[in-house]
């Protein structure tokens, strides 16, 4: 469904992303992990239309995204959940949720989609009216993931979601995303967690200085010594089993 074929990104002179082809089926749970610095939020930044790619296609299903301008990503089915979440603070949760639902498919099915998140999130038909910024940094998560969900999205970009938040609500937001992914929405996770990424993922890729080095499934990957003293800890295997 989505495809990217020899992707190149770069900033001024430098170049941040080299020859990137990667795909993310209908059905899939894509992990890209990798260290800092390697290019993780250049390149869904690239696939969200927020930064242009230098060289390269991208498309989605018959659509080609590489030259849309980038308020067009969310009408062809691309939804973000940025790093640190960026929600209006000082507005409602349900002003930041129905932001997700601007473009009129969306905002047709406005009431459908609330419940569906709420759903999902139990907790958030308390926090209706709350003003988002009063929520702690996992309720916060979960409001960012749900107003994309807004949008009815063919594929969610997740932009480090666990970042700066404890271990029990991490496990909770992994548990939501393979249900999103399980009710039909493609998702591409960014994450720095490489355990838990790879243990939910269905697919990844390894990113390094702005290259993927390998790819594979997760299983595979997990057993490569390289991978494992790179970037999995000894408690690896016993934070991904309690997902």
């Amino acid at each position: 469904m989505l495809e990217l074929r020899s992707v190149e990104a770069r900033y001024g002179a430098a170049v941040a992303l080299r020859d990137i082809s990667l795909s993310v089926g209908p059905a899939d749970l894509v992990s890209i992990v990798g260290p800092n610095g390697a290019g993780k939020t250049t390149l869904i930044n690239v696939i969200a239309g927020i930064h242009r790619a230098a060289a390269g296609t991208m498309t989605l299903g018959t659509r080609d995204l590489t030259r849309l301008p980038a308020w067009r990503f969310c009408d062809e089915g691309v939804a973000i959940v940025p790093e640190g979440r960026h929600l209006f603070t000082s507005m409602t949760v349900r002003e930041n949720l129905e932001l997700g639902s601007y473009r009129s498919e969306a905002k047709a099915s406005r009431r459908e989609s609330l419940e569906r998140v709420a759903s999902m999130f139990p907790p958030l038909a308390e926090w209706l009216d709350r003003p988002a910024g009063t929520l702690s940094g996992g309720q916060q998560q979960m409001a960012a993931i749900a107003r994309a969900l807004m949008a009815r999205p063919r594929v969610l970009l997740l932009d480090e979601p666990s970042l700066g938040l404890a271990p029990v609500i991490v496990l909770e937001l992994f548990k939501i995303i393979r249900r999103v992914n399980a009710e039909g929405v493609a998702v591409l996770l960014v994450e720095q967690n490489v355990a838990m990424a790879l243990d939910i993922a269905t697919r990844a890729y390894v990113l390094e200085q702005g290259r993927i080095v390998t790819e594979g499934a997760p299983d595979a990957l997990m057993r490569e010594p390289r991978l494992r003293a790179a970037y999995l800890g000894a408690d690896a295997a016993g934070a991904a089993a309690s997902l």
